[in-house]
């Protein structure tokens, strides 16, 4: 066997304490720290332009659109009219481009901590630019669960959470627990629906499942899917909590009339057929999970890291 090396210098990526994920960096676009992280734009070989935030791969230029067309539409087509949508996190821009497909939106709020980031990204991730064009969008540079504790009961339609992966040393913890999804719940309208990714499907089982299990506790219904993501090197899944539809009741005949209707046009990856397809196989995947999971809260993440990044 011939080994070929290709690159002088490579990013390497745990996934887990034992498995972890390599690829080759040609150019640093960007290297940099904000109040909150460390930020590193890259162009790669495999996977294109790149974002990492502290040294995690969070969205590449080869497949950004699946993930964040899967984040955004299962959701807002479920929901029978959603006119106001707050997106928690999504600095790069990419979500709210999503959200915008859609005519029917009055009013979109995009509350992100990092207001460092979102400059850095405008500057050199083209994907999300389009996303900050909008005149329905307004941006708070905000810790979403302050900004959302501070709006009014109900007013929601669907909730949006594209924040960074959940884990004890992340600040985005308090946006995973049940005193969270409580606080989501009283500020979605009758029919609200929020959506959060989660982690790779098989690899960390227990995430999924707690995460799931936390978000049960306080919402009536609630449905897990996943799609291959080539550069986040695995089955990325995505947990909805609902009062009322899930993406999961509907069909594919009915995705594609819903789109057609709200007028979402230049999708490249989610239609009614792709929406069949991944909960099929979601659901035979989902038959091989063993982990219980266990539901968060607030009291368990007991070094909780200040928003300043430090921690006590």
């Amino acid at each position: 066997m011939m080994i070929r090396i290709t690159s002088t210098k490579f990013v390497l990526e745990w996934i887990t304490e034992s498995l972890a994920s390599l690829y080759g960096i040609e150019e640093v676009i960007y290297s940099g720290k904000t109040r909150y992280q460390r930020v590193d734009i890259l162009r790669t070989r495999d996977f294109g332009l790149v974002l990492l935030l502290d040294g995690f791969l969070q969205s590449s230029e080869e497949d950004e659109f699946i993930y964040h067309e899967l984040l955004v539409h299962p959701a807002m087509i479920a929901h029978p009219k959603p006119r106001r949508v707050l997106i928690v996190g999504g600095g790069e821009g990419a979500t709210a481009r999503e959200v915008e497909r859609h005519a029917d939106v009055e009013e979109i709020q995009m509350v992100d901590l990092d207001g460092e980031l979102i400059e850095i990204v405008k500057r050199y991730l083209p994907w999300g630019r389009k996303g900050f064009e909008d005149p329905r969008l307004r941006l708070v540079i905000e810790e979403g669960r302050e900004y959302l504790s501070k709006q009014p009961d109900g007013y929601y339609d669907v909730i949006i959470m594209d924040v960074t992966d959940p884990s004890e040393e992340s600040l985005a913890i308090q946006l995973y627990t049940k005193e969270f999804y409580e606080l989501a719940f009283r500020k979605l309208g009758n029919q609200g629906i929020i959506i959060t990714h989660a982690a790779p499907l098989l690899v960390k089982d227990m995430i999924i499942t707690s995460i799931q299990k936390t978000m049960a506790s306080v919402f009536p219904r609630t449905c897990i899917y996943a799609s291959y993501v080539k550069s986040l090197e695995g089955m990325w899944s995505f947990i909805v909590g609902s009062k009322g539809a899930l993406p999961s009741d509907l069909r594919g005949h009915e995705v594609n009339r819903r789109l057609e209707e709200r007028g979402v046009k230049g999708l490249k990856f989610y239609s009614g057929e792709a929406h069949d397809a991944i909960f099929t196989l979601t659901k035979i995947y989902l038959r091989n999970v063993k982990a219980d999971g266990v539901i968060y809260s607030d009291g368990m993440f007991s070094k909780e890291p200040r928003l300043d990044g430090t921690k006590p």
